[in-house]
């Protein structure tokens, strides 16, 4: 059976901390491939065209043989929800054993998402310790636990484990913030997309 990793998220725009979390994602619970998912519809949020997205999304992964980048969501009508997405990539995928690679802050919200008691179960749970408060590793824990808690109380099992990373504090906000202050965003994201951002004059505004 194979192991693979869904990476979900609006990559608005990639950058170097997405792509230090696939790679330790990789080689940490030997994947076969970590396929970047990018949201067509948000439920939460606006985000830059979804063509735009995914040709950095091309650019940023396309070097990494073990990254592949699919459209699944394109095909899809309404808001984007996980749950939809780990069941159309399934089809696509037999005798996967499947992982989800997502943050620390999406990970809290798990049990709210749309049937997101039922999907916790479908599949191994990778979490990326991120600075949200300045929480400590220790803490971290005591978060997903309270989670895994949680899904306990109905009778619902999680895998979970954090991905060892060092915590970057580079976030997309970050960068679109940069980019509307006319700040230099060179190695916060991979030089292809740092070109495609300044030629398509995205995040100015």
């Amino acid at each position: 059976m194979q192991q693979l990793a869904i990476f979900g998220g609006t990559f608005d725009p990639i950058h170097w901390g997405h792509l230090l979390v696939a790679e330790t994602a990789l080689h940490q619970v030997s994947l076969e491939k970590v396929i970047w998912v990018p949201s067509l519809n948000p439920p939460h949020k606006e985000a830059a065209l979804f063509e735009h997205r995914v040709e950095m999304l091309q650019l940023a992964t396309k070097d990494n043989p073990a990254f592949t980048v699919s459209l699944v969501e394109r095909k899809r009508s309404g808001t984007s929800y996980a749950i939809n997405t780990l069941m159309d990539l399934s089809a696509c995928y037999p005798n996967t054993h499947w992982y989800w690679i997502l943050g620390l802050d999406a990970f809290q919200t798990l049990p709210n998402w749309y049937r997101g008691r039922e999907l916790a179960q479908m599949c191994n749970w990778l979490i990326a310790p991120r600075l949200l408060g300045g929480e400590t590793i220790t803490q971290s824990e005591l978060i997903c636990k309270q989670v895994e808690e949680q899904l306990n109380k109905d009778s619902h099992i999680i895998n979970w484990q954090f991905l060892d990373i060092p915590l970057v504090g580079v976030s997309s906000s970050l960068i679109r913030k940069f980019c509307r202050e006319r700040h230099s965003i060179r190695y916060l994201v991979p030089e292809s997309v740092r070109s495609y951002i300044a030629n398509n004059n995205l995040y100015s505004k």
